[in-house]
């Protein structure tokens, strides 16, 4: 599309400045339209009308963006963040290319406001736009195009921006502002306070459909797939925010989970207790967190737990019996025939 084209080339200018350096835009050869004109009307938009946060955890550098939209599958569209380089949410008539192109701008080195700058002055639609990025400093850019729609507007925090457009009332986005600056938490349990204010508020005018969650560390490993620490969507939903704030704490058990499993593997079977032992607490009816949590006790002293947890797993499915046999060979239960059917004999 020709304006991503103009913003790509904007981002090769802008990438050779050096950090630091005052930004001088290209604005020569650009042409801007009225976004209410029948030229502009020919490029082809999302109306990914919504609320969003854009935050860095001052405590942990984690950075972040969650979204709620009355739009299928808002994931994949407004929210972007990459470790060690920033967070962007873009929306409204939505150009989705601010986000890649916005961090792009950041991992060279440019400040948020100068990464939402340079690609401001190149967009001819930038009036109906509504974006947001901080940095790893923790430094804020946003941008509520004057002809976004009622109600639409935005508020820049400490490190923290939130922002909404189409919104029932004018008092979505302080309320989700004063949401994340009062919730205790980490950085997750703050954004997701600051979505469900907007709900309370009245939200989308529209209603609500999709919802979204991406935290990133505070630096890159070089190895995007462990920098990335929550990535969740509700895409179609008739709650999703409530929808999204479970996925959450199931995101949070299996993690716990996954600790469980590492201090397994070294060995360190009282801390992979501890961690199975939290996972369960999440998740009390979680047949698969029970399930390993017993087998975890069985094979360290605490039969009767176990004993208790096994039982509980096979009455809700008589498959978990089988996967039991399976597992010595894979070196996650010992091959001791009288263990394996005393595990069995749970329930029956």
């Amino acid at each position: 599309m020709k304006r991503t084209v103009v913003l790509l080339s904007v981002v090769a200018f802008v990438t050779a400045i050096p950090t630091g350096a005052v930004l001088k835009l290209p604005t020569a050869g650009i042409a801007y339209a009225n976004p209410r004109s029948a030229a502009a009307s020919k490029t082809p938009t999302r109306p990914v009308h919504t609320y969003s946060i854009v935050a860095r955890d001052s405590l942990t550098g984690e950075l972040g963006v969650a979204v709620q939209s009355h739009w299928f599958s808002v994931g994949p569209v407004v929210p972007w963040a990459k470790a060690g380089v920033g967070a962007v949410a873009t929306q409204s008539l939505v150009e989705i290319s601010y986000g890649p192109l916005g961090l792009e701008l950041m991992q060279a080195g440019k400040t948020a406001r100068q990464a939402l700058d340079a690609l401001l002055v190149a967009d001819p639609n930038r009036d109906v736009r509504q974006v947001a990025m901080i940095d790893t400093e923790g430094r804020v850019a946003v941008h509520t195009g004057e002809n976004c729609i009622a109600e639409a507007g935005h508020h820049a925090g400490n490190q923290y921006s939130v922002q909404a457009n189409l919104m029932e009332r004018s008092t979505v986005w302080g309320a989700m502002a004063k949401a994340y600056e009062t919730t205790s938490g980490d950085l997750a349990e703050r954004m997701l306070a600051a979505l469900e204010a907007a709900q309370d508020e009245g939200g989308d005018i529209r209603g609500k459909q999709s919802a979204a969650i991406i935290i990133v560390k505070p630096g890159s490993s070089g190895r995007p797939y462990t920098d990335r620490l929550m990535d969740l969507r509700v895409e179609d939903h008739p709650t999703p925010v409530k929808e999204l704030r479970r996925l959450v704490k199931v995101h949070r058990a299996y993690d716990y989970m996954n600790e469980g499993d590492e201090h397994m593997a070294i060995g360190d079977a009282a801390s992979a207790l501890i961690a199975y032992g939290q996972a369960a607490e999440l998740l009390p009816d979680n047949i698969e967190v029970k399930f390993w949590a017993a087998i975890t006790m069985m094979t360290n002293g605490r039969e009767t737990e176990a004993m208790a947890y096994f039982q509980d797993v096979f009455e809700a499915d008589e498959k978990w019996r089988e996967v039991v046999k399976r597992l010595p060979p894979a070196g996650l239960l010992p091959e001791d025939e009288e263990l394996i059917a005393k595990i069995l004999s749970a329930g029956q």
